[in-house]
C-alpha cells in the first residue's frame, strides 16, 4: 500500500534489526578520514607545490583544476549507475577505488619533471576519480545498512564526524612537515604516511562489510531510469532543499579567506578560526543524533538552519579587528554544520528503505555528491565574479563601499538562501517527513 501524499510504501517491520555497535559504526566510518584528508593536498596544496617546485603557471593549473573539477562532477551519476548494476560486487569497486585514490595520491607528489602539466592532469583525474567511487559507495552502504531510523542518524554523523577530523588533519599536517623537512620532501613524507592509513581504512572497512547486514537490491538488474527516478515529489523537493543549502553553505567556504584577510585584517588568526570551525562540527554531532532522535531529523535540521542563520547574519556587521566576534561566529556556524552533514544523508536513506529504493541507493547518493560539487562550483563562479564587479582586488586596500558588498556576500547571501531554505523546509514538512510506519523503528 502506497501513501498517497508522500508516495512511499508502507512498511510493517515487526523485528526491527539490533542497534550497531560503536565499534561497528566506527569500523564503517573509518575510511571517511583518509578520504576528507586527500582534499585538502589535492586542490590547496599540489597547484602551489608544482608552481613552485616545477615552475608551472598558476594559469594551466587553474585551468586544469576547473576542467577536473567540471569531470569530478559530472562523473559522479555514472559512478552511481555502475555501483548499482554490480552491487554483488561492491568490495571489489571500493578496492579499485581505494587503489586509484592511493596511487593518484602518490603520483601528484612524484611528479615527471619530463611532462608536469600531463602529470599534474593524470594523477589528479585518477586520484579524484578513486575518489568520488570510494566515497559513493561508503555512502550507500551506510543508506542500506540495516537499522533503525535513529541509529542511521548515528551512523552518518560518526562518518561526518571523522570525515572533519580527517579535513582538519589535512589542514595541520602539512605546514608542520614542511616547517621540519622542507616543502618537497614535507610532501613525500605526506604521501609515503597517507598510504598505510589509506589501507588500514579500507581493510577495516571490508572486516565491517563482512558482518553487517547489508538490505540487497531485489532485482540489480531492474532500475528505474534516471527520468523516472528523478519524476517523484518527494525526490525533488529533499534534492533541491538540499542544493540550495548546500549553496548557500559554499558561498563563505569560497570567501572565508578574503573576508578574513580585506575585512577583518586578521590573515594571521585564519588557521585558529577554521580550527574553530570545524572543531565545534565535530562537537556538535552528538547533539544533533540527540536531537534528531527527540524531535526527528526534519526538525532538527529546521533548528541547525536557524541556528546558523542568526548566527551568521552577526558577521555582516563585523569589521576590521573584531576577532573575538568572528571567532564566536565560527563557533556557532561549525556547530550548525553538523547538522548539514550528518542529518540529509540519513534522511535520504530513510527514503531509500522507506521506498523501496535499495536498487538505486548508489544513483541517489551519486545524485547528492553531483548537486554538492555543483552548488561549490556555482558558489566559486558567482561569488568571485560579483566581488571583482564593485572593483575588488584580493590583498589591496577596502573602500567603506567594498567593505559592505565584501560583508553582504560573504555573509547577507548565505543568510538568505539559509533562510529561504529554512522557510522551503517549514512550508514542506509534511510532503517530506515519511510515514510513521514507513520507517523501521
Amino acid at each position: 500500500m502506497s501513501n498517497a501524499r508522500t508516495g512511499h510504501k508502507q512498511i510493517v517491520d515487526r523485528n526491527p534489526p539490533a542497534t550497531p555497535a560503536k565499534t561497528a559504526i566506527l569500523n564503517y566510518s573509518i575510511m571517511a578520514f583518509p578520504l576528507a584528508f586527500a582534499g585538502l593536498p589535492i586542490y590547496l596544496h599540489a597547484p602551489d607545490y608544482y608552481a613552485v617546485n616545477l615552475g608551472q603557471s598558476l594559469a594551466s593549473l587553474g585551468i586544469i583544476l576547473l576542467a577536473l573539477r567540471l569531470i569530478d562532477a559530472i562523473q559522479d551519476p555514472f559512478i552511481g549507475s555502475l555501483s548499482d548494476r554490480f552491487h554483488l560486487h561492491r568490495p571489489l569497486i571500493i578496492a579499485i577505488g581505494t587503489l586509484m585514490l592511493g596511487g593518484g595520491f602518490w603520483m601528484l607528489f612524484h611528479p615527471a619533471f619530463e611532462a608536469p602539466l600531463v602529470w599534474f592532469t593524470l594523477s589528479i583525474l585518477i586520484c579524484t576519480t578513486g575518489f568520488s567511487v570510494v566515497t559513493i559507495n561508503l555512502q550507500t552502504l551506510g543508506g542500506l545498512w540495516k537499522c533503525t531510523s535513529g541509529d542511521r542518524t548515528r551512523i552518518t554523523g560518526g562518518r561526518e564526524a571523522l570525515g572533519l577530523l580527517g579535513l582538519l588533519t589535512a589542514a595541520i599536517t602539512p605546514p608542520l612537515l614542511a616547517s621540519r623537512f622542507g616543502t618537497e620532501a614535507a610532501f613525500s613524507w605526506l604521501t609515503l604516511a597517507y598510504l598505510p592509513l589509506l589501507v588500514a581504512a579500507f581493510w577495516l572497512l571490508m572486516s565491517w562489510m563482512r558482518t553487517a547486514v547489508i538490505s540487497t537490491p531485489l532485482n540489480t538488474k531492474s532500475k528505474s531510469r534516471w527520468i523516472d527516478l528523478l519524476n517523484d515529489r518527494w525526490r525533488m523537493t529533499f534534492f533541491g532543499i538540499s542544493f540550495l543549502n548546500t549553496f548557500a553553505s559554499a558561498i563563505p567556504a569560497v570567501l572565508v579567506i578574503f573576508f578574513v584577510r580585506d575585512r577583518l585584517g586578521a590573515e594571521t588568526y585564519t588557521g585558529l578560526f577554521l580550527l574553530i570551525y570545524f572543531l565545534a562540527g565535530i562537537a556538535s554531532m552528538s547533539l544533533w543524533i540527540k536531537l534528531a532522535e527527540q524531535f526527528g531529523k526534519f526538525r532538527a535540521w529546521q533548528i541547525s538552519l536557524a541556528t546558523a542563520v542568526v548566527t551568521f547574519s552577526w558577521a555582516v556587521l563585523l569589521g576590521n579587528g573584531d576577532i573575538v566576534a568572528y571567532a564566536a561566529v565560527c563557533a556557532f556556524s561549525g556547530f550548525a554544520l553538523g547538522a548539514d552533514l550528518a542529518l540529509p544523508p540519513a534522511i535520504l536513506a530513510d527514503h531509500i528503505e522507506a521506498d523501496q529504493r535499495q536498487n538505486e541507493a548508489s544513483r541517489l547518493f551519486s545524485l547528492m555528491a553531483f548537486l554538492s560539487k555543483s552548488a561549490l562550483a556555482l558558489a566559486t563562479g558567482a561569488a568571485l565574479p560579483l566581488l571583482g564587479l564593485f572593483g575588488y582586488v584580493p590583498n589591496a586596500p577596502m573602500s567603506s563601499e567594498l567593505n559592505f558588498v565584501m560583508s553582504l556576500t560573504y555573509a547577507g547571501i548565505p543568510c538568505v538562501l539559509k533562510l529561504v531554505t529554512l522557510l522551503w523546509l517549514l512550508v514542506l514538512e509534511k510532503d517530506l517527513a515519511l510515514s510513521k510506519t514507513a520507517v523501521r523503528r
